[in-house]
């Protein structure tokens, strides 16, 4: 059997190993969740909950591109290196709260099921002296740039904050073309 070469990727001028796991280790994650989270929510809650959620490239790169013009535009102290992404693992209201949903495009029969929130993040020292990714609003810069330990999780900063949420939630989207 012929060795496989080490892929290696480059991006911003820095080489990193391709990132891999066996598709044998990702079916054993996937089952984990579908056996454990994902049961626990059908027999508590009753529901058929999503198991995954795809995004397209462009709104990912759109994302990464409007956080990075957005923080360093605001603000030349910061460097594109201390930005990051968190994936908060948040749940949509039910059919009878659906309102708060307001003119988003996101339909009613996602009502109960988990999703992705993408906040943006950056690098910096806390209170403490140590280096943490805070949660960041590049929309709200004012010397720091607002981040949760700078202003406090209530401190009342702007509402409108940069995130993406929505993709393609399976179920209800078709799950024919998962590989997992």
């Amino acid at each position: 059997m012929k060795p496989k070469a080490k892929l290696q990727t480059e991006a911003q001028g820095i080489k990193q190993p391709l990132s891999m796991m066996t598709t044998e280790l990702i079916q054993t994650l996937v089952n984990n969740y579908r056996a454990n989270q994902l049961l626990s929510i059908r027999e508590t809650m009753g529901i058929e909950d999503a198991h995954s959620i795809q995004f397209d490239f462009t709104t990912l790169k759109r994302f990464i591109y409007d956080i990075e013009t957005l923080a360093l535009e605001g603000n030349s102290g910061i460097n594109a290196e201390d930005l990051g992404i968190r994936f908060y693992y948040a749940a949509y209201p039910n059919a009878e709260n659906w309102g708060i949903m307001g003119d988003t495009p996101i339909g009613i029969e996602c009502a109960e099921m988990h999703t992705l929130v993408m906040v943006p993040t950056i690098k910096r020292k806390g209170e403490d002296g140590e280096i943490g990714n805070y949660d960041f609003n590049p929309l709200d810069i004012n010397g720091k740039g607002t981040s949760a330990k700078a202003f406090g999780k209530d401190s009342g900063i702007d509402p409108e904050f940069v995130c993406q949420n929505h993709g393609n939630l399976v179920p209800p989207d078709n799950s024919k073309t998962e590989l997992f």
